[in-house]
């Protein structure tokens, strides 16, 4: 399969997580409503979602270099569809976390091992410059995710979403089963987890590079984890919450959009991350300001639109020194910063804040964005020369 043809099924199946966190989040309040909990409670999903998608990058990422990329994308698959099919059955809230965590194990197969595809076919600046253009495509993931769950959940309640995500994860499956190409290389050595964790953990550019996606993940989720009982709390439907994510897929797609401008005019990626950083402080004073209107979605388009330029930068160029063990490095990278995804989505869960939210991931970006070393945003160099 050419690169032509196969990027329209890479970026479904990248499309496929966010889609799917996205499209619950107007369910959270039809959460408290049909189980009866707490809104911090139902919050809570997301985090369960962010943990569970963590381990299941392992998982899927491990199978993909021992088993082949396309064998662990139809597995993941099959998983998310088996966990909706269970979510559909359960009667408590305990039950549904327990789907949603299997579904969250399922779907970050389209994540980790998409990722890996993309970096076997592309490299360096070429993969920087997919990585823009994949951007800006889901960057409006959002904005479908909410409309629809908007919609779903005005029409059929949270057993819409569930219904949709079914029926979408089974299109997946079968687009997958007929056209995903196996890209992984026949690598003689046997690749070890336990020696590449310890390769990732002595490197500090990858150490850097988590937290910053991180960061700036938090900044973004953080909106779909308070948006719904910010906007209801502001006497708002579940229909405006759902329009605000066609501002904020405007405000990611022009982000990434930029990010490539930017390269071609060769900014340094370390500027681009300053710039992204200061531009989630300003969006965060503006949200604390202003949360109690409806404009405190102005600031936040400029967290969205940091997060676009920031993250193609920060994931093209993370993993670039270890292009033997593409599937496992990638597995235990995306562990890394989606543990720490869902420990800030369990402090924002719990603060109920996303001014605060957004002062405190602007600061740590900021921070690191300073201090990034010059080999962290260069040309490829040895491996060696990063463990130092």
């Amino acid at each position: 399969m050419d690169n032509k043809n196969f990027l329209p099924l890479a970026i479904a199946l990248l499309m496929f997580p966010q889609f799917a966190q996205t499209l619950y989040s107007p369910a959270l309040a039809d959460f408290v409503q049909h189980f009866a909990v707490a809104p911090g409670l139902a919050a809570q999903t997301l985090t369960v979602y962010f943990l569970s998608f963590a381990f299941g990058v392992v998982g899927w990422g491990w199978l993909c270099d021992r088993s082949g990329r396309r064998v662990a994308m139809l597995l993941g698959l099959a998983v998310y569809a088996a966990a909706t099919v269970i979510a559909l059955c359960v009667t408590t809230f305990q039950g549904l976390l327990v789907a949603q965590a299997l579904a969250a194990f399922g779907a970050a197969v389209g994540s980790v091992v998409t990722q890996t595809i993309l970096r076997d076919r592309f490299s360096g600046a070429a993969l920087i410059k997919v990585f823009s253009v994949v951007g800006m495509v889901l960057a409006l993931s959002p904005a479908i995710g909410l409309l629809s769950g908007a919609a779903l959940v005005h029409a059929f309640g949270y057993r819409g979403v569930l219904w949709c995500l079914l029926v979408l994860a089974a299109a997946l499956l079968a687009w997958s089963a007929g056209a995903l190409p196996e890209t992984r290389c026949h690598i003689k050595t046997k690749v070890s987890v336990r020696e590449t964790f310890q390769l990732l953990i002595r490197n500090t550019c990858v150490w850097k590079s988590a937290v910053l996606v991180t960061v700036f993940n938090v900044a973004m989720y953080g909106y779909y984890a308070l948006g719904p009982f910010i906007f209801q709390q502001l006497g708002f439907d579940n229909s405006a919450y759902g329009a605000s994510g066609i501002l904020l897929a405007l405000g990611s797609s022009l982000g990434a959009w930029s990010s490539r401008i930017f390269s071609k005019a060769g900014v340094r990626a370390e500027n681009l991350l300053v710039f992204s950083a200061v531009l989630v402080l300003g969006g965060g004073i503006g949200v604390h300001a202003l949360l109690h209107s409806a404009w405190f979605i102005a600031p936040m388009m400029l967290v969205v639109f940091a997060f676009g330029v920031a993250i193609p930068h920060v994931l093209g160029k993370a993993l670039y020194a270890f292009s033997d063990r593409l599937g496992t490095a990638g597995a235990l990278f995306g562990l890394m910063y989606y543990l720490m995804i869902g420990a800030g989505m369990l402090l924002t869960g719990w603060t109920q804040s996303l001014g605060g939210t957004l002062l405190v991931c602007g600061g740590v970006a900021l921070l690191l964005s300073l201090r990034v070393r010059p080999e962290c945003s260069a040309s490829p160099v040895p491996l060696e020369k990063l463990d130092r």
